[in-house]
Order: C-alpha cells, then sequence, then structure tokens
C-alpha cells in the first residue's frame, strides 16, 4: 500500500468477512462511493480446508462454497451495474485444483470447479452489456498462505523440477495475467478460464515410463 500511495494513488481497504452472505454488496458499494464507479473487480478471496469426503464436515463444506464462489457471485452481482456502466472487467482468481481433482483437498477442487463454470455463465449472461468475466487458474504459486510447504528446501526443489518452465510460480506471474485480463489487450476476450502453472498441469504424460524422451 506505500507503494501505491507513493506512485500519488489513493488507496483505501475496506474489510469484511465474505462467507457473511451481507459483506459482498458492503464492499461493493464502498468501493464505488469511493472511485466513483468501477472499471474492474478482481475476486481473489479463497480459503482451504483439507480432508477426506467421506470424513468430511458439512460446515467445512458450506463455508469453503460460501467463500469461494457464492462470494464471488454476490460481488459480481453487486458490481454488475457500475460495471455495465463502463463496460468492464471482472476477474476471479480460482485453481488448477478446479480443473483437475484433488484428493485429500476436501471441497476445495469442487468450490474452485463450480468458479470456473460460474464465470463462464456470468460471461455469457453479461456480455450483451460490455461486460467481460474471465477466471485465472495459478497452479503452484508461492505465497503467504503455502510459504510452510516451502520452507522444507527438499519439497520445494521437487516441486520447481516438476514444472515444465522450471520453477514454481510468484505472485507477480499472476498478477500479470489478471491485469492482462482486465486491460483493454484482452478486449476480446470472456468466458475463459488461463491456467497459470509454468506448463505443470500439460505435463502428465511426460511422466510415462518408457516414453521416448525429446532432444
Amino acid at each position: 500500500m506505500a507503494e501505491l500511495r507513493g506512485l500519488d494513488v489513493q488507496v483505501r481497504p475496506l474489510y469484511g468477512d465474505l462467507a457473511d452472505a451481507a459483506t459482498p454488496a458492503r464492499l461493493v458499494a464502498e468501493a464505488v462511493e469511493f472511485c466513483g464507479g468501477l472499471d474492474g473487480l478482481v475476486a481473489n478471496a479463497g480459503i482451504m480446508q483439507g480432508g477426506a469426503l467421506l470424513d468430511y464436515a458439512p460446515a467445512a463444506w458450506d463455508r469453503l462454497f460460501a467463500v469461494n464462489v457464492r462470494a464471488n457471485w454476490l460481488l459480481a452481482r453487486a458490481a454488475q451495474p457500475a460495471l455495465a456502466e463502463s463496460r468492464g472487467s471482472l476477474v476471479a482468481v480460482a485453481s488448477m485444483a478446479g480443473m483437475h481433482p484433488s484428493p485429500g483437498a476436501g471441497a476445495y477442487s469442487p468450490s474452485k470447479a463450480a468458479l470456473i463454470m460460474l464465470c463462464r455463465q456470468m460471461a455469457q449472461e453479461w456480455a450483451g452489456q460490455g461486460i467481460r468475466v474471465n477466471s485465472v487458474s495459478p497452479g503452484m504459486v508461492r505465497t503467504p498462505l503455502t510459504e510452510k510447504v516451502y520452507q522444507n528446501a527438499e519439497v520445494a526443489a521437487r516441486r520447481d523440477a516438476i514444472v515444465p518452465l522450471g520453477r514454481v510460480g510468484a505472485p507477480e506471474d499472476i498478477a500479470g495475467v489478471v491485469a492482462f485480463l482486465l486491460g483493454e489487450d484482452s478486449r476480446y476476450l470472456t468466458g475463459q478460464n488461463l491456467c497459470a502453472d509454468g506448463g505443470y498441469t500439460n505435463s502428465i504424460l511426460a511422466f510415462l515410463p518408457g516414453l521416448p524422451k525429446a532432444q
């Protein structure tokens, strides 16, 4: 935030529990009042609670869907009038886990898969108003949420090694994709899910024993 203020940008942090159904509309109203409208909305909140589905608590399932899916819908619905006025763009942050099952991750993969479809449906319903809706599905990214995993140097090195581009992502790698989807260069894209994973999710066949090696 200090960096933004150093660029003479006005910043106002807004806070709320997105599991509360009343919070998204309040946050959007405060943002619209502060900004005088909205050109773009990035829905980046997400939570995870692992566990086998056979043992998973319904309350945990409901909370993950409330934050990872419902809050995105409610944020988008509240922002729709302002985005229609500006012919703006909405970007939601999903996950590669929404494209592939993640055993042991509880409701996380189902919730992110639902988010991807939610964005596709909103894109269709709001395209006539000039609103573009897309999602980004990050692969492995080193963030404060995942930092504990990377404190194990061996695990961190193994993760780097299985990514075709040779490294786990950084937040800036995902921010660049989000900025592209918000900006004018992506003006003809809507209803798309961009997987930003360094090539990882497409690399499964490379691990089959006996395949010829690329030269």
